[in-house]
């Protein structure tokens, strides 16, 4: 490992440490301003050798079309457990039902569906990390196009902030989150074997497993990064999800590990405020909860950002620190 990510590890063993002899609320800017550190470091250069792409079935388990019929109880509507732009996603068992996963059907119509279907099992076959999704297998049977992956038990992390039944998560479990959240973008930036830009960074794609552990997900859009260590960003259609893309991305087309910075800065001013990121049903100059939290930062308003259960558990110095480093993400 190189030395310079070596270094910001263990930096990040310490802020954990830390918050959990000294208590969340005093660490909150450091955990920040050390997320704002270990994203705009440099990249170090990795080998870049020639290598023939294998085909899917060398990468992960190729399940039939029967196992996936069985597993989903011949896609049984009740077993729909989410739905976004690509399909439906179920719940199923596999190895005599022994093992609950999470099985995405994308749309057997869609040019760019087939496109994503191919991207993500390309890259999550070759990622493992504690804090990605892992890829169990895939089915290609009859022109279809289905991920298998392990299933997270406490669904999104969005599911937990708002437009929820749910308990509210309390400030220690959101930090966790954080945390894990950037161990694994942190990885796809600097610890793979070549750069990856997610390029979908949101709330909706951090999953939690059983012990309420944040796994990066949903990897149809994401880009290798630039292997010329001269340039810094490559050239790409602007893809991503309105309220959490880069401003200067969308206007220039030039995509960087900074996309991302700016997405996972949105999503922690999500963590913070328990709203979404983009609110029509608000006056206009709160709808895009970006635009806003850098007002209210700027305005000297935080109070305003905050979501309210968590008022008594923050100190102020540490939430003006929050803030602070949150709000240089989105420059």
């Amino acid at each position: 490992m190189p030395p310079h990510i070596q270094k910001e590890s263990r930096g990040l063993k310490i802020i954990v440490v830390a918050c959990h002899f000294w208590g969340f609320p005093r660490c909150c800017n450091r955990l920040l301003s050390l997320g704002l550190t270990i994203f705009w470091s440099r990249k170090t250069a990795k080998s870049n050798k020639n290598q023939t792409s294998p085909s899917l079935e060398e990468l992960c388990r190729r399940f039939t079309l029967a196992e996936i019929r069985a597993a989903t109880k011949n896609f049984n509507r009740n077993l729909v457990i989410g739905r976004g732009g690509c399909g439906l996603v179920y719940k199923g068992y596999i190895d005599a039902g022994l093992t609950p996963v999470a099985i995405k059907i994308f749309a057997p119509t869609s040019d760019q569906g087939n496109r994503e279907f191919q991207t993500e099992i390309a890259l999550l076959a070759k990622l493992r990390h504690p804090h990605l999704v892992s890829l169990i297998g895939y089915c290609d049977d009859e022109q279809v196009m289905i991920i298998v992956y392990d299933f997270m038990p406490h669904k999104t992390l969005r599911h937990h902030l708002y437009d929820t039944d749910s308990p509210p998560l309390s400030w220690k479990q959101r930090l966790e989150i954080c945390i894990g959240t950037a161990r694994g973008l942190l990885y796809l930036h600097e610890g793979a074997e070549h750069m990856v830009i997610h390029r979908d960074v949101k709330t909706s794609n951090i999953l939690l497993d059983r012990d309420w552990v944040a796994k990066v997900s949903d990897f149809g859009l994401s880009r290798l990064g630039p292997t010329n260590l001269s340039r810094s960003h490559v050239t790409t259609n602007v893809r991503g999800t309105f309220g959490y893309m880069d401003p200067e991305y969308m206007l220039t087309n030039q995509l960087s590990v900074k996309s991302d910075v700016y997405g996972f800065g949105v999503v922690l001013f999500e963590v913070l405020c328990a709203r979404p990121a983009v609110d029509t049903g608000l006056d206009d100059e709160q709808q895009c909860l970006a635009q806003w939290a850098r007002q209210c930062y700027e305005d000297g308003s935080l109070e305003q950002i905050i979501d309210s259960r968590l008022i008594g558990l923050i100190a102020p110095d540490s939430l003006q620190g929050v803030c602070e480093d949150r709000v240089q993400m989105l420059v």
